[in-house]
């Protein structure tokens, strides 16, 4: 049976902007609001990482690391839990080239791959440390248009790796550092129609962009909180049409670019009150392009319009 479970469930028509502006005009809208704190099922507790599947079904990965999923308007459907989580939480979803959903467990050095019903069909990693096949703490994972998997992990190793379809190590790149190629924090993963690798360089305040093979493409990005700038970008959102959503922790706002990093809006600021955001983890997409922006310390989902 659904249920919803939204304390807030409501339409805006036009009303509350925030966030910065352009050429004076004020650029996103906020749609809707869903969620509650709480750790029932159907309640959130410190949310942080959300994905859509193709069916438009929304995951959400939270503090008690459960993943449960929900429908567009916040009805909840369904859910489950990882399999251990007293030394972490996950902080990374997203759905494969399968359907299936991809969890980075950070704090257990992994990847899960379950069915969309909640069924761990594998993993891959399972071993802290820097040699081959193993890992940091895992922050997000995609798929590519061949079955590769690539998987981005942050701490004393800051780096992307590239696995087969079979789950077998191919390479590696990045590390530690400011470099151009290096990460700090590489939180979130997109991958666009040419198999290109855009990652959010979330300490770094930046966006970079590389080949298959890990060939770093450009870069770009600056810390600040005037419109183009960067604050601790979590989330990032390829929509197809030549747009790049980012969500940023720092700034408590969705900001929407050109795929050259111009910026053409933002949406959110700091605060509890619907329109506001305190430290976003995650933002997905559904098919018909509604926008959903994990707005993490209020324990809820704001749908909006950029």
């Amino acid at each position: 049976m659904k249920r919803t479970i939204g304390v807030l469930a409501v339409v805006f028509v036009g009303g509350l902007f925030a966030g910065c502006q352009r050429g004076g005009e004020n650029t996103g809208e906020l749609v809707n609001v869903w969620g509650r704190r709480g750790i029932s099922e159907g309640r959130l507790q410190k949310p942080r990482a959300i994905t859509i599947d193709g069916n438009d079904e929304i995951y959400i990965v939270d503090m008690t690391a459960r993943i449960q999923v929900f429908d567009l308007d916040g009805n909840y459907l369904r859910g489950w839990q990882t399999p251990a989580h007293d030394v972490g939480r996950p902080t990374g979803l997203s759905v494969d080239r399968d359907g299936n959903i991809l969890v980075a467990d950070t704090h257990y050095h992994r990847l899960l791959i379950y069915s969309p019903q909640g069924e761990l069909l594998r993993q891959i990693g399972g071993t802290h440390g820097l040699g081959p096949g193993e890992f940091g703490f895992l922050t997000d994972a995609v798929q590519d248009s061949r079955g590769n998997y690539f998987i981005s992990e942050y701490g004393e190793f800051d780096r992307i790796h590239k696995y087969n379809r079979d789950g077998e190590l191919i390479k590696e790149w990045g590390g530690h550092g400011r470099a151009a190629g290096e990460f700090l924090r590489p939180q979130s993963l997109a991958i666009d129609e040419q198999d290109h690798l855009w990652v959010a360089d979330s300490c770094n305040h930046r966006i970079q962009i590389f080949d298959s093979d890990g060939k770093l493409l450009r870069t770009w990005g600056e810390a600040g909180s005037a419109p183009g700038q960067l604050y601790y970008p979590y989330g990032v959102v390829l929509d197809g049409k030549g747009h790049l959503y980012v969500v940023e922790y720092g700034n408590h706002r969705v900001q929407k670019f050109t795929l050259k990093g111009e910026s053409l809006g933002c949406w959110g600021e700091s605060g509890r009150e619907p329109g506001q955001l305190f430290n976003p983890w995650g933002l997905a997409q559904s098919s018909d392009g509604r926008l959903f922006v994990l707005d993490t310390n209020n324990h809820r989902v704001q749908e909006i319009q950029l």
